[in-house]
Protein backbone atom coordinates (compact mmCIF):
# COMPACT_ATOMS: atom_id res chain seq x y z
CA UNK A 1 0.00 0.00 0.00
CA UNK A 2 1.33 3.33 -0.81
CA UNK A 3 1.23 6.39 1.08
CA UNK A 4 -1.94 8.57 -0.78
CA UNK A 5 -3.79 5.16 -0.30
CA UNK A 6 -2.81 4.83 3.08
CA UNK A 7 -4.09 8.59 3.70
CA UNK A 8 -6.90 8.16 1.64
CA UNK A 9 -8.06 5.26 4.20
CA UNK A 10 -7.16 7.46 7.21
CA UNK A 11 -9.90 9.85 5.97
CA UNK A 12 -12.40 7.69 5.04
CA UNK A 13 -11.80 6.08 8.44
CA UNK A 14 -12.20 9.61 10.12
CA UNK A 15 -15.08 10.32 8.65
CA UNK A 16 -16.97 7.51 9.16
CA UNK A 17 -15.23 7.71 13.26
CA UNK A 18 -17.21 11.98 13.09
CA UNK A 19 -20.26 10.13 12.05
CA UNK A 20 -20.57 7.74 14.42
CA UNK A 21 -19.82 10.22 16.69
CA UNK A 22 -22.30 12.40 15.67
CA UNK A 23 -24.83 9.95 15.54
CA UNK A 24 -23.67 8.23 18.95
CA UNK A 25 -24.51 12.29 20.49
CA UNK A 26 -28.19 12.43 18.48
CA UNK A 27 -29.04 9.11 20.81
CA UNK A 28 -28.06 10.40 23.54
CA UNK A 29 -30.01 13.49 22.92
CA UNK A 30 -33.00 11.27 22.18
CA UNK A 31 -32.39 9.58 24.92
CA UNK A 32 -32.21 11.94 27.37
CA UNK A 33 -35.70 13.50 25.85
CA UNK A 34 -37.26 10.35 26.22
CA UNK A 35 -36.48 10.11 29.59
CA UNK A 36 -37.82 13.18 30.59
CA UNK A 37 -40.85 12.39 28.58
CA UNK A 38 -41.15 9.14 30.39
CA UNK A 39 -41.03 10.69 33.67
CA UNK A 40 -44.02 13.50 32.81
CA UNK A 41 -46.02 10.78 32.22
CA UNK A 42 -45.36 8.87 35.26
CA UNK A 43 -46.38 11.87 37.40
CA UNK A 44 -49.37 12.26 35.10
CA UNK A 45 -50.12 8.92 35.38
CA UNK A 46 -49.47 8.90 39.27
CA UNK A 47 -51.74 12.23 39.45
CA UNK A 48 -54.58 10.68 37.39
CA UNK A 49 -54.67 7.53 39.35
CA UNK A 50 -55.21 9.96 42.22
CA UNK A 51 -57.71 11.78 40.89
CA UNK A 52 -59.50 8.43 39.51
CA UNK A 53 -59.16 7.62 43.64
CA UNK A 54 -61.04 10.49 45.19
CA UNK A 55 -63.22 10.46 42.34
CA UNK A 56 -64.48 6.83 43.57
CA UNK A 57 -64.79 7.67 46.81
CA UNK A 58 -67.22 10.09 46.34
CA UNK A 59 -69.12 7.85 44.21
CA UNK A 60 -69.19 5.53 46.62
CA UNK A 61 -70.07 7.94 49.73
CA UNK A 62 -72.61 9.46 47.35
CA UNK A 63 -74.62 5.92 46.81
CA UNK A 64 -73.92 5.24 50.64
CA UNK A 65 -76.05 8.57 51.47
CA UNK A 66 -78.62 7.59 48.39
CA UNK A 67 -78.59 3.98 50.37
CA UNK A 68 -79.21 5.25 53.53
CA UNK A 69 -81.90 7.97 52.80
CA UNK A 70 -83.29 5.37 51.04
CA UNK A 71 -83.77 2.96 54.47
CA UNK A 72 -85.24 6.21 56.34
CA UNK A 73 -88.43 6.97 53.94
Amino acid sequence: MDQPEVIAQLRRLTARIDALIERVQQLSDENRSLRQQQEHIVGERSQLLAKNEQARSRVEAMIARLKSLEQHT
